[in-house]
């Protein structure tokens, strides 16, 4: 098990991020893409650990989106093959450490190499109860809330579900992210750009931003503790107005 990292201040319960730059980082070195993206998985590594020692109920992270299937197929196969690469290699570190995996997305989409790996190791962490680590694969929030509403239009076609019924719970107990802890608290992004890019977009209807221009493959637990840090020094109202005398 990790040592726990003391910590002073209130921490975000979801923490979600979007690992940008693995493959301008590599360009920009006179690399390959992959070399950019195998130098990122380390980086979901530390991650991972320093959020798990942290007592950070939820991470999310985005690694491969719904539009991404468009990329070179070449880099394609090889993201697949070092999302094999990870699954394999962390098992025994996320069950010694009680992390519960998850993913979320349009798996189906998913290569069966990759596939039922993925499946097995959300199967045999299921029981665990100190973390989730949820990786976003072959998703997108639109794709996301479109699955949500033919859901929801199915069941009230076959009578099992009112029309007036439909309200925010509904609509939530339907989406991929149904049994993760909240809603997020904090979305990181790194490497320069601000915006959320398809990505949990009913979840953050009142999450903290934070973005750093520092690349993926460069993130460090420095600046993870500087967006917490921000993080824990921002008044969230909610909609609300300040309390008196704030």
């Amino acid at each position: 098990m990790y040592d726990p990292i003391p910590w002073e201040g209130p921490l975000p319960r979801h923490l979600a991020m979007i690992m940008d730059g693995n493959g301008r980082w590599a360009q920009a070195r006179g690399l390959p893409r992959v070399a950019g993206h195998r130098v990122g998985a380390d980086t979901v590594r530390a991650m991972v650990r320093a959020c798990r020692r942290l007592g950070i109920e939820a991470l999310t992270l985005y690694a491969f989106s719904a539009q991404n299937w468009k990329r070179p197929p070449d880099e394609v196969k090889a993201l697949m093959e070092l999302l094999l690469e990870y699954v394999e290699g962390e098992r025994a570190e996320i069950l010694d450490n009680d992390i519960r995996f998850n993913c979320i997305g349009e798996l189906g989409k998913l290569p069966r190499f990759v596939r039922e790996p993925l499946e097995e190791l959300c199967r045999v962490s299921s029981g665990n109860r100190s973390m989730v680590l949820t990786l976003a694969l072959s998703y997108g929030g639109r794709e996301e809330i479109c699955a949500a509403a033919r859901r929801i239009a199915e069941e009230a076609a076959a009578g099992t579900l009112a029309p007036d019924a439909v309200d925010e719970a509904a609509i939530e107990s339907r989406l991929w992210t149904h049994d993760l802890p909240g809603e997020v608290d904090l979305l990181i992004r790194t490497s320069g750009e601000q915006r959320i890019s398809n990505f949990l977009l009913w979840q953050l209807a009142y999450a903290e931003l934070w973005f750093t221009d520092t690349p993926w493959p460069e993130l460090g637990t420095d600046q993870l503790f500087e967006a917490l840090r921000a993080f824990g020094d921002r008044e969230r109202r909610f909609g609300d107005i300040a309390p008196k005398g704030a």
